[in-house]
């Protein structure tokens, strides 16, 4: 399984990420969401140059252009709510994908907020059977919620190919996708990979729950 962190390059998305990661900058929530779109456009370049092309004949007012063309057929899925601006960034590039949503949120099994689990209850999805899945999660933290996201679009057929993107990801969130998902198949691709999580299963130093940066609180 490749893992590929963009922070290692010198990319204008480590001035997004610079923002995102600011105190001060996260209290414009409409800043917030356009990096984070910004970023999926990006990473979703990044990905265009892994798929497959062929040839294609077009016709212009003046003759035959000849122009190589995405030859595969994507399918571009993300997890509700902190996943929708990530997802629009993809979208962006893939204009022509299909689209796949699918709800998990983490419920705190204690009082100390120190055991997650993981609850899903809402899918939309095409089938995904022989087609390129690219899943658009910002945070990859125990990487339960994409676990539990990739098994629901299963039911859906099997993917030839499986894109896991997110903005930041937790070691441990990357150990999990390793163990889970099909090794021969799947690319990890991340704005940033950081050192751990704190007691409450949060990305240190990350930069907070991206659902809330991006929506607000909730209860």
């Amino acid at each position: 399984m490749q893992i590929i962190d963009l922070s290692k390059q010198d990319t204008i998305i480590n001035q997004y990420m610079a923002e995102m990661r600011d105190a001060h900058y996260q209290q414009n929530r409409l800043l917030f969401r356009n990096n984070i779109t910004r970023v999926g456009e990006m990473m979703a370049y990044e990905i265009s140059k892994t798929l497959t092309y062929g040839p294609r004949d077009v016709e212009t007012p003046l003759g035959t252009a000849r122009v190589s063309v995405p030859t595969d057929k994507v399918i571009l899925a993300t997890i509700f709510r902190a996943g929708l601006p990530f997802h629009n960034g993809f979208l962006h590039v893939f204009d022509h994908a299909g689209n796949a949503f699918v709800s998990a949120y983490r419920e705190y099994k204690d009082e100390g907020h120190t055991e997650v689990g993981i609850h899903v209850e809402y899918l939309a999805t095409p089938s995904v059977d022989g087609k390129t899945l690219i899943i658009a999660d910002p945070m990859l933290a125990t990487g339960g919620s994409m676990e539990l996201g990739y098994k629901a679009f299963l039911t859906r057929g099997t993917p030839k190919r499986i894109h896991v993107a997110c903005v930041i990801a937790a070691p441990e969130g990357i150990e999990h996708v390793k163990a889970t998902f099909p090794d021969d198949r799947t690319t990890v691709w991340c704005a940033a990979i950081d050192p751990g999580m704190n007691e409450h299963k949060y990305i240190v130093p990350g930069f907070g729950d991206a659902g809330d940066l991006c929506y607000g609180g909730k209860i």
